[in-house]
């Protein structure tokens, strides 16, 4: 969902966080700190990053505390970053704009040398406006859910370090769909398309489409395929009770759980979405040519 924001009237608590452990972080903070205060805006200062910034006089606060705070929440740091603090805040409703720190990314795409203008820009209600749904994954065993996180990008069960492939029968909707072995499965949204899921072979899908691609991880039958299925489906994977190794599920390869022989990952939409801000005139196709490398076009 793309659009056009004009909610400048109720930006007023600005939230910042991000990694403290990225290097050059520091200076972008004070930058925006600066900035916001001197448009008269009430600065909320994620705890972890307060040792980067001595002596401010910020109100430090958890990400749950500046999600049901602020107004808008800027997060500096790439993608992984934004990954992460999408995860805390979806569930608020809070709009978020990502920094990067120097390299474009495909959700934090506010380069350090522009913050003056662009953030400006933000503020002052001129922005593209995007809609992201995450997906939520559970492990169930014995008819007990044991586990739960949620993704922005993806769910992937895999084999880890393992060299043995795992089996598993696959259900979307409680409609069986096939017994496969392989080294994991990777379920994607249209914002993790172009990460993990990419690597795997899976097609690149556009941010605004209400899809979940499926793309098992070098399968033992060269006939299996990605399959693209409705953003609302209801996923199941039964990990078969032959195996004999309990494999890890990593959500955007941040969050951990694990799976015994007999369990079942279950993976569905949540009801929250993400919006992000962008600013105006940010282009899909732009970010993939820069990120993938894809060939620009040709000027005479």
């Amino acid at each position: 969902m793309w659009g056009a924001g004009n909610m400048h009237a109720s930006f007023k608590t600005i939230g910042l966080v991000g990694r403290s452990q990225q290097a050059g972080l520091a200076a972008i903070l004070a930058e925006l700190a600066d900035l916001l205060v001197g448009r008269g805006l009430t600065v909320m200062l994620e705890d972890r990053l307060e040792e980067l910034l001595p002596g401010h006089a910020y109100c430090g606060a958890n990400r749950d505390e500046i999600g049901q705070e602020a107004d808008l929440v800027i997060v500096v740091g790439g993608d992984g970053s934004l990954l992460s603090a999408a995860r805390t805040l979806a569930k608020y409703n809070t709009p978020v704009l990502g920094v990067n720190r120097g390299r474009l990314g495909f959700l934090a795409d506010i380069n350090p040398d522009e913050i003056s203008k662009q953030v400006n820009a933000v503020l002052d209600g001129d922005y593209d406006e995007d809609s992201r749904f995450l997906l939520d994954a559970s492990v169930c065993r014995n008819g007990k859910t044991v586990g739960r996180a949620d993704a922005l990008n993806d769910v992937v069960v895999n084999s880890g370090t393992s060299a043995q492939m795992i089996e598993y029968e696959l259900y979307i909707n409680d409609t069986f769909v096939y017994r496969q072995r392989a080294d994991g499965l990777i379920i994607s949204t249209p914002t993790g398309s172009t990460a993990y899921s990419l690597s795997g072979g899976g097609p690149i899908m556009h941010p605004s489409l209400d899809a979940v691609v499926l793309v098992p991880m070098f399968p033992h039958a060269l006939s299996s395929r990605p399959i693209v299925v409705d953003g609302n489906s209801q996923i199941r994977i039964d990990i078969l009770e032959r195996n004999r190794i309990h494999p890890p599920v990593t959500c955007d390869g941040q969050v951990n759980m694990t799976v015994r022989p007999g369990d079942s990952v279950l993976i569905s939409k949540k009801p929250h979405r993400l919006t992000l801000l962008h600013p105006v005139g940010h282009n899909f196709y732009a970010s993939c040519r820069d990120k993938l490398s894809w060939s620009h076009a040709l000027v005479d």
